[in-house]
């Protein structure tokens, strides 16, 4: 993980950009305390409803209650 200051980071932006989005954590700091984090945005995947279908079963008395003696005390 990458320190700069604040100075460092306004002149310098586009070139910690492209650092973190090669997947480097940068902490911005002011006086050597760190104030900020520059983290990659890792882009989730889109789950399509009904993908799994037919894939994944549930048995028919999957929401029934559980008997008395599984359940907790």
């Amino acid at each position: 993980m990458a320190q700069v200051g604040i100075h460092e980071a306004k002149t310098h932006l586009s070139r910690l950009l492209r650092r973190v989005a090669a997947g480097e954590v940068i902490v911005i700091a002011k006086g050597g305390t760190p104030l900020a984090r520059l983290v990659p945005i890792h882009s989730r995947t889109r789950r399509d409803l009904g993908r799994d279908k037919g894939v994944v079963a549930l048995h028919d008395d999957f929401d029934t209650p559980l008997p008395q003696d599984v359940e907790e005390p």
